[in-house]
C-alpha cells in the first residue's frame, strides 16, 4: 500500500512539474510574440512642420497656413479673394495634417489628411478616400 501512495505522490509531483513547465513555456512564447509584433510596427513618417506656413496653390485653389496654427482657404474660380477666405485651424502630428474649417454660422468641420510630401516648394497629401492633392508654394 505504501508503494501505491508513493507512486501517486510522485505522479502528482511530475504533473505539477509539467504544468509549471508548460506555463513557463507559454509565458515565454507570449513574450517573444510581443517583442516580434512590437518590432514590426511601421514608423510613421515625420515631416518638418516649420515648412508648412506660407501660401500654397493648386490651380485656382489657395491655402494659407500661418505659423500660429491658423489659416485660410479660398478659390478664385468662385470669385473669392484672400480677404473673404474661409478660416481654419491646423495641426500636424507626424504625417497627419488636421484642418478644422470654421464656418460662418459657428460650425466647425474637421478634415484629416495624410501628408505624402512636404518641402520648401511642394505640399502633397491624401484624404481618407485616397484622393490626392498637390500644392506649390506661392511666396
Amino acid at each position: 500500500m505504501a508503494s501505491i501512495t508513493m507512486t501517486w505522490a510522485a505522479h502528482i509531483r511530475i504533473s505539477m512539474y509539467w504544468t509549471n513547465k508548460t506555463k513557463r513555456f507559454a509565458l515565454c512564447c507570449l513574450a517573444a510574440l510581443s517583442i516580434i509584433f512590437a518590432s514590426c510596427e511601421k514608423d510613421k513618417p515625420k515631416f518638418d512642420e516649420s515648412l508648412l506656413p506660407g501660401k500654397w496653390v493648386s490651380g485656382t485653389e489657395y491655402y494659407r497656413y500661418d505659423a500660429t496654427g491658423t489659416g485660410a482657404t479660398w478659390d478664385t474660380s468662385d470669385d473669392v479673394t484672400e480677404e473673404e477666405a474661409q478660416p481654419f485651424e491646423w495641426t500636424m502630428d507626424g504625417d497627419q495634417l488636421t484642418l478644422i474649417h470654421i464656418m460662418e454660422m459657428g460650425g466647425r468641420v474637421p478634415k484629416v489628411y495624410t501628408v505624402t510630401a512636404l518641402s520648401n516648394t511642394t505640399l502633397s497629401y491624401r484624404d481618407n478616400y485616397s484622393q490626392s492633392f498637390t500644392y506649390n508654394r506661392v511666396n
